[in-house]
């Protein structure tokens, strides 16, 4: 099979599509026909580093979305044929989601949302998970506070989404142009991106919001915006360093997360509802796999770029 390769750490020429075997589903496992599978930042951060202790080439890719082409010993609650996405680790030996059979636990699998085109679906597993856990670690309850920096993008619509079904009050960010848009995913309060987001967060919410998911990477520039004893969640780790007035700093590490089966089928759910947006930025063939992480590195995506295979 076909399948999108990092041949050795470096930039966009690192990458190639390559012919592969794939092994047979073994127990409690899940074979699938991708028919696409999204390009995330994780991407480029495998194509520049590798993956320790695994000797190249390396399958990167976490999302994916396709048809079951069989199934291993034990797997119940799947059929041959059901259209299906799934969250993928590409830090195994056999990589990531972007070839065109993959073999994950089954309880990485679920039944694409309701309507939603294998584009669509592949857009979500993984961000989604992200936003979930995110979320579950800062903890908000109904009535509380949560600020997302980065609020036009992919993961920041999901966490705005998911934390409006759970009543929290959400304040954003955006760019005039996309502020709309944001308002669209649920946010009750668009502010400007920029600098002044942090205090701009203090004039609507004076006592500082409870949580902040720092999808923007604002890192400590963010933390004005929040209240003494409050929470952050941060998505590319944290320095150790003490943050400061009591803030807890809740790194979010999705492999962790990978197999939450009942999270996959909220987000179904959800999406099927039409409660979570599920965007498409623009599609690729796999021969131009580093045209998709290009677009990706220059910003200003709203929505993920697709491999379709």
């Amino acid at each position: 099979m076909r399948a999108i390769a990092v041949t050795e750490p470096g930039g966009l020429e690192v990458l190639r599509v390559v012919d592969r075997p794939v092994r047979e589903a073994g127990p409690g496992e899940v074979r699938i026909a991708v028919k696409a599978a999204a390009v995330n930042p994780t991407d480029i951060g495998l194509r520049e580093r590798g993956v320790e202790g695994l000797e190249a080439p390396w399958v990167p890719g976490m999302d994916a979305a396709g048809t079951v082409e069989s199934l291993g010993e034990g797997v119940g609650r799947l059929g041959v044929g059901d259209a299906v996405m799934a969250a993928v680790s590409p830090r195994r030996p056999e990589g990531g989601a972007q070839a065109e059979l993959i073999v994950v636990p089954a309880a990485s699998v679920v039944p694409v949302p309701d309507g939603a085109s294998f584009q669509q679906a592949a857009t979500l597993p993984m961000n989604g998970l992200t936003a979930m856990l995110g979320l579950e670690l800062i903890g908000l309850t109904a009535g509380q506070t949560l600020a997302v920096s980065g609020g036009a993008g992919l993961l920041a619509s999901y966490v705005i989404a998911l934390a409006k079904v759970r009543d929290v009050r959400v304040i954003a960010d955006a760019k005039p142009d996309d502020e709309a848009l944001v308002r669209s995913f649920g946010a009750d309060v668009v502010l400007p991106r920029g600098e002044g987001f942090p205090a701009a967060v203090r004039e609507v919410a004076p006592e500082g919001v409870d949580g902040l998911f720092d999808t923007a990477l604002l890192g400590r520039g963010a933390f004005p915006a929040i209240r003494d004893g409050g929470a952050m969640a941060v998505v590319r780790g944290w320095d150790g360093s003490d943050p400061e007035r009591g803030i807890q700093i809740h790194p979010v590490w999705v492999r962790t997360a990978l197999e939450r089966t009942d999270w996959l089928l909220e987000l179904r759910e959800l999406a099927s509802q039409g409660r979570i947006a599920l965007r498409v930025a623009a599609e690729y063939p796999p021969e131009q796999a580093a045209e998709a992480q290009r677009a990706m590195e220059a910003g200003g995506l709203r929505g993920r770029a697709v491999i379709v295979f």
